[in-house]
């Protein structure tokens, strides 16, 4: 058998020791820091911040009284929201309702009074004396029915197709016709626009006389005989 001289194993100092040891601990330290450090995708729970307490005005943390009363002003402050736009939409729900009664209004008068019809006077004497009445009082001429009635009896006795043919008119040349009497250049003086334009018609007559009598004696009330 060849003999064989082991070799003497290298002599590490203490120094070479402490060495080794420092750089085997920083290697674990290393590995372990690595395999403990979480990625930037992957967070674990025990690594997120803890919840922050809600806290009153004071700084002290709110307890179930303080959020059950802050629940309660909500609930008013949205109650009170609420309200004032059910109060804003029923004010402008009147409104609307208002105008459109106020038009139905307006559409009930217009077809509730219907344009009057002329008013018809019978054709005699009466009605004759009534429609004139009525023009004068449209054209603020004054008299009454008596102070018509009362004069056109004595000129005419109610004939509209009177005619006085002995009187110094007459001699003239120029008549008077009529229910009072009227003679033509009077009439075409004193005419009532809206009358027919005919001496003898009798609301023609009637107005032209009354108009004269107005101008002459301040209302035909006030003559008593031939004017």
């Amino acid at each position: 058998m060849p003999n064989f001289t082991l070799p003497r194993p290298a002599r590490i100092t203490r120094g070479q020791k402490v060495s080794a040891a420092l750089v085997a601990t920083a290697s674990c330290a290393a590995a372990l820091a690595f395999t403990a450090a979480p990625s930037n995708a992957e967070t674990t729970a025990a690594d997120a911040p803890a919840a922050v307490k809600p806290v009153s005005a004071n700084g002290l943390p709110l307890t179930a009284k303080d959020r059950a009363d802050d629940g309660k002003k909500a609930q008013q402050a949205a109650s009170s929201v609420t309200a004032g736009h059910l109060k804003v939409t029923a004010v402008e729900k009147q409104g609307h309702a208002a105008k459109q009664a106020a038009n139905r209004s307006v559409e009930r008068k217009a077809i509730a009074k219907p344009k009057a019809a002329p008013k018809r006077y019978a054709n005699n004497l009466d009605g004759w004396i009534r429609e004139s009445l009525s023009i004068m009082k449209d054209k603020g001429i004054p008299g009454s029915y008596e102070g018509l009635h009362r004069n056109i009896m004595r000129e005419s006795a109610g004939d509209p197709n009177a005619v006085n043919d002995w009187d110094i008119n007459a001699i003239n040349g120029v008549p008077s016709k009529g229910l009072l009497q009227v003679i033509q250049p009077t009439f075409d003086t004193y005419h009532v626009k809206g009358t027919p334009n005919k001496l003898t018609d009798p609301i023609a007559n009637i107005t032209a006389a009354a108009n004269y009598a107005a101008h002459r004696y301040g209302s035909i009330d006030n003559v008593n005989s031939a004017y």
